[in-house]
């Protein structure tokens, strides 16, 4: 059997009453292109380009969906969530929306950890508070460090592996992370020069 060009298997594919010339029938060359350009235009300077959220410039040509993706520690799943819970079209462009549906948005952003069950959340018992938060944008560093130093402070194993700059998290370190200023060749280097001394 012969090799089907592209315009034949589209047409074994598309159902005989949308068959035609035209593999896309509901598109047609415009010949007022000028002014869709125009309004095009007009669009563009209505849309914002940039939206602030929880301390985060989010993209204003990106669906509400994927932009609030933007905002470091929330993520698809937890996009569509907050979304919803603002009432708000997952595809609608970002920067159409009102300065009334942002401040929705923002809302939902806040008060994301309350209308969300707890295992949810990113930080399900935080060790000070006792209670779970969902934790956005440049929190996750801060809290990140908070974490380390009282480790550090505690003296546990891993504040130790963390205050040395050693692996952590169990790794073999006999090939790998060797980092620093002992390695195998300055160490031949010392051996060396003791014996010369004696």
């Amino acid at each position: 059997m012969a090799e089907w060009s592209k315009a034949q298997a589209w047409r074994a594919c598309v159902p005989l009453e949308r068959r035609g010339s035209n593999p896309f029938p509901g598109v047609t060359a415009s010949p007022e292109l000028g002014d869709n350009m125009d309004n095009q235009k007009n669009a563009d300077e209505k849309i914002k380009h940039i939206v602030r959220i929880a301390g985060t410039d989010l993209e204003g040509n990106k669906s509400v969906h994927y932009a609030i993706t933007g905002i470091k520690g929330i993520g698809r799943r937890t996009a569509r969530i907050i979304a919803q819970n603002a009432g708000l079209d997952l595809k609608a462009t970002m920067g159409y929306l009102s300065d009334e549906e942002i401040e929705r948005l923002k809302k939902a952003v806040e008060d994301f950890e309350k209308n969300s069950p707890r295992w949810m959340i990113n930080r399900q018992k935080d060790p000070i508070l006792g209670i779970g938060r969902h934790i956005t944008s440049s929190d996750i560093l801060l809290t990140l460090q908070e974490d380390i130093n009282r480790m550090k402070k505690t003296r546990s194993y891993t504040g130790i592996r963390h205050e040395r700059g050693h692996k952590v998290r169990g790794q073999r370190t006999r090939s790998t992370g060797r980092k620093g200023a002992i390695v195998g060749v300055v160490r031949k280097k010392l051996i060396a020069a003791k014996g010369e001394k004696k």
